[in-house]
């Protein structure tokens, strides 16, 4: 889907994703010393807010206009000192060039055929400063056999081996790479469905020397 689509999209629903952070990000996320973090396809910007209201200063990256003015717009409902370490940018994850360099870099259900997914990834890899971390979710390509939701084609579908395959060029250093199972149709899911979803989680770090 292009930019175009994903603004159609975003414009016919309120709030598409929701307002909680992804509960991967929680998980993984809680108690980290705060630092700079970037937020590829942040889309509304559940996840790079919750990062702020943890003290990160979060950089959100999407190219759906629609999806970053309701990220503002959200922006402007937080106390002054969650807004203030919050910055919308319009830009595609698969190109962006971003001469900054971030403690977090988070890629969050960005769900590309494989050439665009590993140019995006490269991308989020370029922008890792020393010792940061890079988090790596979406859905597991075997959701379509063993879970519920998510994108029904498989090319946009990825496993975290393609994840490490698509950086084994980095040298990151592996935390964590594993299929990991989310109960949906929980109180405020939308969407309708019940069941468990198959997500895959990627973890990565890279040497701070």
């Amino acid at each position: 889907m292009d930019s175009q689509g994903w603004d159609d999209r975003y414009a016919a629903s309120e709030l598409v994703w929701g307002a909680a952070p992804n509960r991967w990000v929680v998980r993984e996320l809680t108690g980290s010393t705060p630092g700079r973090a970037l937020d590829l396809g942040a889309g509304e910007g559940r996840n790079a807010i919750w990062l702020a209201t943890q003290g990160w200063e979060v950089t959100g990256l999407d190219f759906s206009a629609v999806a970053l003015e309701r990220a503002e717009r959200l922006t402007a409902e937080l106390p002054d000192e969650v807004a203030d370490r919050l910055t919308w940018r319009h830009g595609d994850a698969r190109t962006d060039e971003d001469p900054a360099a971030y403690d977090l870099v988070l890629v969050a259900y960005l769900q590309l055929p494989a050439e665009d997914r590993r140019a995006a990834l490269h991308r989020a890899a370029d922008a890792l400063a020393p010792g940061g971390t890079l988090l790596v979710i979406g859905h597991d390509l075997t959701n379509l056999t063993d879970g519920v939701g998510g994108p029904q084609d498989p090319a946009v579908l990825f496993t975290p081996e393609d994840v490490l395959a698509d950086l084994a060029e980095y040298g990151l250093r592996t935390v964590r790479a594993e299929r990991v199972h989310r109960t949906v149709g929980e109180p405020g899911h939308k969407g309708g469905l019940t069941g468990v979803a198959v997500d895959a989680l990627v973890r990565l770090e890279r040497s701070a020397e």
